[in-house]
């Protein structure tokens, strides 16, 4: 299974420089890289993103991760995924810009949001 991480330009920059990361800032505060489902992403780049450019979505497949991830209630009552370890380059299956258009993120041809 896809789950997806929502990331600025230059914190994929760092990732792929560095080969890891702790996330963005709000991952490193609550201890944990955030991720969504495919049928949250959508809400997620709204709520937490809106208005922003420069944007990547990244997919890892939840194979990668091991026990390191534990889905957790969240946002209304749905669980979502959290990697309580750094996320590594080699865990992205893909990373595709996230434009913005007319006030709206514009995901990938294909993805699926529902």
């Amino acid at each position: 299974m896809l789950i997806y991480k929502i990331f600025r330009a230059d914190e994929w920059q760092t990732l792929r420089n560095a080969g890891k990361t702790q996330g963005a800032p709000i991952d490193v505060a609550d201890g944990y890289v955030h991720f969504s489902t495919a049928s949250q992403a959508a809400e997620t780049a709204a709520k937490h993103f809106a208005g922003e450019e420069d944007l990547f979505l990244l997919a890892v497949e939840t194979d990668r991760l091991d026990d390191a991830l534990k889905w957790e209630v969240s946002r209304g009552g749905a669980e979502f995924p959290h990697l309580y370890r750094d996320l590594q380059l080699t865990d992205v299956a893909w990373a595709q810009p996230l434009p913005l258009l007319d006030g709206a993120h514009q995901f990938p041809a294909g993805f699926e949001t529902a």
